[in-house]
């Protein structure tokens, strides 16, 4: 579970000049933490804070050291209790659905860049198909556009809900398929034969803010 809410974490990123959403800054530290079991919080900051000083604020800080530590915890944890950071249920539904939309967005950027730093990228056809399918689906949530007014429905808000628990839950597949497999490749030192250029990973993240 989550010490800090998603209000917090957007007023720290604020006030520290970043230009990436709170929402999309949580889905890049998970995508990376889903390829790299040594992804530290200095890498994670040099992708959302842009000022070095800044970064180095050990009192603006805390708000994103405690999330950093809960997601890591809970994506290595065995009960299941990884949550996207995300809206507040009492904002709109657009504005909730259009979150989740960045944050597939900033998952697919920290999932796509963190492995090469760490010569761990896999080639899309290396990847087991249920991981290559997730990352499909969270590709089209990325992309979608959210056209709705108001609070939406209830067949909207269950609709809502039901993806973003299969978000929760696939993205927790996924670590648990590749950060095993990743930490037998540092240990025997078979990572170094899967170097591979940028170009080749899976999938493309573009820019982050």
């Amino acid at each position: 579970m989550l010490q800090v809410t998603f209000a917090e974490v957007a007023r720290v990123l604020e006030g520290l000049d970043s230009s990436v959403p709170a929402t999309e800054a949580h889905g890049c530290l998970v995508g990376a933490l889903c390829t790299s079991p040594h992804y530290s919080m200095e890498r994670w900051l040099e992708e959302i804070i842009p000022d070095a000083d800044q970064r180095n604020d050990e009192d603006s800080q805390q708000a994103l050291r405690l999330l950093y530590a809960d997601t890591l915890n809970a994506l290595r944890g065995e009960d299941m209790e990884f949550e996207a950071l995300l809206p507040d249920d009492d904002v709109s539904l657009a504005t909730r659905a259009a979150g989740l939309s960045q944050w597939c967005q900033g998952f697919l950027y920290g999932f796509g860049t963190a492995g090469p730093a760490n010569k761990m990228a896999l080639k899309q056809e290396q990847l087991p198909g249920n991981v290559n399918e997730i990352l499909n689906d969270l590709t089209h949530i990325g992309r979608a556009s959210v056209e709705l007014e108001g609070d939406g429905n209830e067949s909207e808000e269950e609709a809502y809900a039901e993806v973003v628990e299969y978000v929760r839950v696939g993205v927790q597949l996924i670590h648990d398929e590749l950060i095993p497999a990743a930490v037998h490749r540092i240990e025997t030192g078979a990572d170094s034969d899967l170097e591979l250029d940028d170009d080749d990973t899976h999938p493309d993240p573009g820019p982050l803010h």
